[in-house]
């Protein structure tokens, strides 16, 4: 049997002869956690079964910078620094693997070209939320947003921010803030509607030419600026030249953002599946850092999953606690359900009394690579936020993306999630929503909390994970079975 062909680029380190994710994960966690908890990090290092032990890590991870701001910011850097220094970037195959940072001393070939196209439609000029088959807006998107709060599916605070972008249409255009958006073709991803708003976007996605056919037919559809990335001279069948990888070509990438004029802001929406996530948000993560250093006036943007740990608010903890106490429906089976799967089914989402609760919505599906990859940019926005950044981090709504849905189990947990109050948001009205977030957050700054974990908080869309009343993994498996004769339809 022949070899699998050596990774290059940003890649995962060797252990014993063999990229090991896992011996990475114990090894970042474990960074994150030294300063703070030695005890915890000495635990995530001697997890010998990662795949099936990541989940306590994870939750640890938050549950160790509760205690103060310092203890927070702490974690976040020396994750970031434990990430950065572990990982490795090899030019050809057969060459030694390398720090990180020797991606941005690797041959850069010609500089790339930029191509902007011009929508030929009209912009957009007031805050249109696509929602089942209709179109809200004015008051209908007032009436929207209220159900949403009052069914615990979305914070007041997210409520709160979408009406004011609503009240200020003139900010959808973002004038002046050319919006680079790194994994251009993500279905979460605020690229078609800021273009529909006649915004500037600049766009990075691998150079394959079925993204770039739908990004361009996005362009041309739409009020705003596409601006792309071109290697070579030619701009003949665009979508067959444009495109760059950010994993083997991170230089050329850097270089050709830093000269992206106005006030610009880095919006990371990439995703890949397995090792390969982990690889590509590291990669934009060393961009990141080289960015914010020449461009001190560059603003950030992230997606947080909501299946993922967070500190919640006291007033979502007592709603949840409430909501246990009157449970219906199923709510009903809950005594029996509990005896018979030993406490393990249908647990109260919090303790009672007990703040800020810990929202515990990670998915052992997804899998540790993805829960490193997504932390990993909560703990960007969380350092540069400290460093004085602009950052847009929003807690987005579960999402009925490609990605998700090709998982068979995930795709019946969220076919029968809406037993249990969650709400699993279609593609257009997230990306959309998410989009309005951004600008309220480039216009308005958010308010300082005192500890990270309430900045992550604000505005968060989180379909109604923080204020059901069960945990989420002691419902998962009777959504799946509730959900398996809807999914297969």
């Amino acid at each position: 049997m022949s070899e699998a062909p050596q990774a290059t680029g940003v890649v995962i380190p060797t252990v014993d002869g063999a990229p090991s994710t896992s011996a990475l994960g114990r090894g970042v966690v474990a960074d994150a956690l030294r300063s703070v908890h030695p005890e915890w990090a000495r635990d995530a290092e001697t997890t010998t079964d990662w795949r099936g032990g990541y989940l306590r890590h994870f939750r640890r991870l938050v549950e160790a910078g509760l205690p103060s701001r310092e203890a927070a910011l702490t974690v976040a850097a020396d994750g970031l620094t434990g990430l950065r220094s572990r990982m490795r970037h090899r030019h050809r195959p057969g060459d030694a693997e390398q720090p990180l940072d020797a991606a941005f001393d690797a041959p850069a070939g010609a500089p790339l070209r930029t191509v902007t196209v011009t929508g030929s439609g009209e912009a957009r000029r007031d805050l249109v939320v696509p929602y089942r088959g209709d179109r809200l807006h004015g008051e209908s998107l007032d009436r929207q947003l209220d159900r949403w709060v009052d069914g615990g599916v979305i914070e007041r605070s997210c409520a709160e921010a979408v009406r004011t972008v609503a009240a200020n249409p003139d900010w959808l255009a973002l004038r002046g803030r050319p919006v680079v958006v790194l994994g251009a073709g993500a279905e979460m991803g605020p690229l078609t509607a800021l273009l529909r708003w006649g915004a500037d976007v600049v766009a990075v996605d691998l150079p394959r030419p079925a993204i770039w056919q739908r990004l361009l037919e996005t362009a041309h559809r739409g009020g705003g600026r596409l601006h792309v990335p071109v290697a070579g001279g030619d701009d003949a069948d665009l979508a067959q030249r444009a495109g760059a990888d950010l994993l083997h070509d991170l230089r050329r990438v850097t270089d050709w953002l830093g000269d992206v004029g106005g006030a610009p802001v880095l919006g990371n929406y990439v995703y890949a599946d397995g090792p390969l996530n982990v690889r590509v948000a590291t990669a934009v993560d060393a961009l990141t850092v080289r960015l914010r250093a020449a461009r001190p006036d560059l603003a950030l943007a992230f997606l947080a999953t909501p299946t993922d740990v967070f500190a919640v608010p006291d007033d979502a903890v007592e709603e949840a606690v409430r909501r246990y106490a009157t449970a219906t429906g199923i709510g009903r089976l809950r005594r029996p359900l509990r005896a018979l799967s030993g406490g393990r089914l249908l647990a109260p989402n919090y303790p009672a009394g007990r703040y800020p609760g810990i929202n515990d919505s990670l998915v052992p599906q997804q899998g540790p690579n993805y829960a490193l990859a997504k932390r990993l940019q909560r703990w960007r926005a969380a350092h540069e936020r400290a460093a004085g950044a602009t950052v847009s981090l929003t807690v987005a709504p579960a999402t009925r993306t490609r990605s998700v849905l090709k998982n068979r189990l995930l795709a019946a947990a969220y076919a029968g999630a809406h037993r249990f109050g969650i709400e699993i948001f279609e593609p257009a009205t997230s990306n959309t929503l998410m989009a309005a977030l951004l600008v309220h957050d480039l216009h308005v700054p958010r308010p300082a909390g005192t500890h990270p974990w309430q900045e992550e908080a604000y505005a968060a869309a989180h379909g109604g994970l923080w204020r059901q009343a069960y945990t989420p993994r002691s419902a998962l498996g009777i959504a799946v079975l509730l959900g398996i004769g809807a999914a297969r339809g």
